[in-house]
């Protein structure tokens, strides 16, 4: 497995400095959040993005896109449009932006971009048509670009559990995505040992996020500061079969970025020392 960091965790930063940073610190991945400070797909330019592949292979750091950007489509509403959004043109909007942001991830060198299906606020008799409707069309739209599409339940969204991941697979069939898993959203939403989860689960993840939580409070937390066994969960992790980078998500710590990524290496480090 490798170590990664979220950049939605570094919003204090310019990007240049933020990848530095991590470099620093001995992280080897990236989850890159296309974002109105980092790349924002909307407006950055070719020469922006070969810049930060440069930067990216200079400092020898692998990269996944992430798309969990909070103001980039609506500066007044947090995360819409989405997928779930009832008007057809924000769902397009929503699927342009997961076409630039693979795009881009296209030219950085990235295989994985991470997505999910957007809270339903006009719930009813259609809603399971726009779900299935609306992650096809976003799976769709990033391997157009040549990219794996990975789906992460987020808590309060239409696709919140793991339970509601497989239904929607069984759903899509062979177009379905591949799982992105946030071991902290397990401690929110799972009745199940989050721990058995993720060995379960290993094999069949194209991504990982990681964050320290409080059982059943869907907040992002520093390590140390909740109650997840990172030592387990990354022996769970590594002993099911997974292979990729997990990805420390702290959207909250970006004006204490420094101490929280030196927070998440120590994690690692003690967890590789007792292997």
């Amino acid at each position: 497995m490798r170590l990664g960091f979220n950049t939605n965790g570094l919003q204090s930063h310019r990007l240049d400095d933020a990848l530095r940073l991590l470099a620093d610190h001995g992280f080897e991945w990236v989850a890159l959040t296309p974002d109105v400070g980092h790349l924002d797909p909307l407006r950055c330019t070719p020469r922006e993005i070969d810049a930060v592949a440069a930067r990216l292979a200079e400092l020898s750091l692998g990269v996944t896109i992430e798309t969990g950007a909070r103001f980039v489509l609506d500066p007044s509403r947090k995360h819409e449009p989405t997928l779930m959004t009832a008007d057809p043109v924000g769902v397009a909007r929503r699927i342009d932006y997961y076409a630039r942001c693979a795009a881009l991830g296209a030219a950085l060198g990235a295989r994985v971009v991470s997505f999910w299906a957007g809270v339903d606020r006009a719930p009813g008799p259609r809603s399971a048509e726009r779900l299935t409707d609306g992650v096809r069309r976003a799976a769709d739209a990033i391997r157009a670009a040549g990219l794996d599409p990975a789906l992460e339940p987020e808590p309060g969204m239409a696709v919140e559990d793991l339970a509601g991941f497989d239904r929607l697979c069984a759903a899509l069939g062979g177009s379905a995505p591949a799982l992105c898993l946030d071991v902290g959203h397990l401690f929110v939403t799972e009745r199940a040992d989050p721990v058995a989860l993720c060995r379960q689960r290993a094999a069949r993840c194209a991504q990982v996020h990681l964050e320290d939580v409080r059982r059943g409070v869907h907040e992002h937390l520093e390590p140390g500061a909740g109650e997840v066994p990172f030592p387990a969960v990354l022996d769970a992790l590594h002993d099911g079969g997974y292979a990729g980078p997990v990805c420390f998500e702290l959207s909250r710590s970006s004006h204490r970025a420094p101490d929280a990524v030196a927070a998440c290496r120590a994690v690692w480090d003690a967890w590789r020392g007792a292997r």
